[in-house]
């Protein structure tokens, strides 16, 4: 093994797993911010974003509705996700809260084996954890990513 591969492993660090909710992704998208900066951790490759199909539909039904996104917009954002994030099919279905939406983010998260849920949703940032998964504002999420 040569000196620089050896140093290399002595430096490599396991990148988080992470579910973004669509709040956090329509944030980064609409009004910048902390969201933002996360979403930038993505396109650097300094987190491993994982998502499901049912998630990208939710984002991309408010992007059109809500905030008028465009076809062209939509198809960008598509291709970024193909490219950046890791698209899991989850098996299992929960119903732990009462806001459906929300069971969507937490079965992509255990199906991805994540460590994190990034959010700014009051119902899933109350569970704090969810089967070890650690449920987070984009700011708390920032807090540990910038100081390790």
């Amino acid at each position: 093994m040569s000196i620089k591969s050896s140093m290399n492993l002595g430096t490599i660090r396991k990148l988080p797993k992470v579910v973004l909710d669509t709040n956090i992704i329509i944030s980064a998208l609409i009004f910048g911010g902390k969201p933002e900066q996360i979403y930038n951790l993505v396109l650097n490759k300094q987190i491993f974003p994982l998502t499901s199909p049912i998630l990208i539909a939710e984002l991309t039904e408010i992007l059109i509705k809500k905030f008028k996104f465009d076809l062209i917009k939509i198809k960008q954002l598509e291709k970024i996700t193909k490219k950046y994030f890791k698209i899991v099919h989850p098996d299992e279905t929960f119903h732990k809260l009462a806001d459906e939406d929300d069971n969507r983010v937490l079965e992509a998260a255990l199906e991805g084996k994540c460590d994190y849920i990034i959010t700014g949703d009051k119902d899933l940032l109350e569970l704090s954890f969810f089967k070890k998964i650690e449920i987070l504002t984009a700011d708390q999420f920032l807090q540990i990513v910038l100081k390790g």
